[in-house]
């Protein structure tokens, strides 16, 4: 592959905006069409995004899902559609030969997402979830730091959190208060990436045992049956350690911490950069005196700074996310690595899920 991936996005939703930015930046890509149900919503997304950032060519406006993905003008599709619907379009799309770039959750279940990933392989087309942070640059001085073995030390727990405090009408105006569309609820929508980073904070070791509890449910009616909006879960790996994450539709909040038995290690922003802030983690490695009557605890804390700002657009994760994508393409070789992290997470959500519903 000599020339740029072609992208097309399926479905003109608003987190989509961040990847056509996200294409425009990476440098090895270009977005060629945007399908929507409606074409003028197309052409109303198009017209919002090619305002603020113009592609020289602007995109084809589509009026059917079915339309983008048989153009020949399309190599890899970006698919924001609600959970309950990806399964179809990753289908049909891998049939079409078209790479796939899937929101997260990529399924309802582990099973529809293992169905998914089989139709990939037959087709010899790449599949990612989208999770950026997987993406940043400051992954690798995180990993650096949790194995030189002296700084955090073996890892014992993780915790993280993900939560954003949503508008009075969210549950009545937004799909992901509908369980027909989303019925994973928070849990899908953020605790996906608390799960992820605990995977990958052990290196993709899978747990031995989760438990999980909906702590607040939306309120069931005539459209949908209601579905987690406060969640918590825990899970367990050999050797002791453990990890547990929190997350809600309730407050605006995301961080993770790793703690060893030397030290811990905190991300403020584990998720979405802080914008304008340089990325970076902290150190802490308190220390403990007792002389007499004396009890002393001391901060020894350091920031690890990694040297890039999280709105520098051609170096956000998710333009990393875009340009890692298409050099995997251009590799002619699938990358087994994020179907198998996927299909992991996924594993993991539903074995929370279904801890917390034997539990109700």
């Amino acid at each position: 592959m000599t020339t740029k991936l072609r992208w097309g996005i399926l479905g003109a939703a608003n987190i989509a905006r961040k990847n056509w930015q996200a294409i425009f930046h990476s440098g090895n890509s270009v977005l060629t069409a945007v399908a929507s149900r409606d074409v003028a919503k197309s052409r109303q997304f198009i017209r919002n995004c090619q305002s603020q950032v113009p592609f020289e060519r602007e995109p084809a406006a589509l009026g059917s899902y079915e339309e983008l993905i048989a153009s020949p003008d399309v190599d890899a599709i970006y698919l924001p559609l609600p959970t309950a619907l990806r399964k179809e379009w990753v289908l049909r799309a891998a049939a079409a030969g078209k790479h796939v770039l899937c929101e997260k959750p990529c399924a309802v279940s582990a099973e529809d997402l293992r169905e998914m990933l089989d139709a990939c392989r037959k087709n010899r087309v790449q599949f990612m979830d989208g999770v950026m942070f997987m993406h940043s640059h400051r992954l690798a001085r995180l990993r650096e730091t949790l194995d030189d073995n002296k700084t955090i030390g073996p890892v014992r727990r993780i915790v993280s959190q993900f939560s954003f405090s949503p508008p009075e009408d969210f549950f009545q105006t937004n799909i992901r208060g509908n369980s027909r569309l989303e019925p994973l609820g928070c849990l899908g929508d953020l605790g996906w990436y608390c799960v992820r980073f605990s995977l990958w904070t052990m290196n993709w070791q899978m747990p031995v045992r989760v438990t999980g509890r909906i702590l607040r449910q939306s309120a069931a009616d005539a459209n949908s049956a209601g579905v987690p909006i406060e969640f918590s879960g825990e899970l367990f790996f050999d050797g002791g350690v453990s990890a547990s994450f929190f997350c809600s539709f309730a407050a605006n909040q995301q961080w993770a911490n790793v703690s060893g038995t030397n030290a811990n290690l905190h991300i403020p922003d584990f998720v979405l950069p802080f914008t304008n802030q340089e990325l970076g983690f902290e150190v802490h490695q308190n220390n403990f005196t007792a002389v007499g009557c004396q009890f002393k605890m001391e901060a020894n804390e350091r920031q690890v700074l990694v040297g890039e700002h999280g709105g520098a657009p051609a170096t956000t994760q998710e333009a990393n996310m875009i340009r890692n994508f298409a050099n995997a393409v251009r590799s002619g070789q699938l990358n087994e690595d994020w179907m198998e992290q996927a299909l992991k997470t996924q594993e993991i959500m539903d074995a929370c899920l279904k801890s917390a519903r034997d539990a109700e």
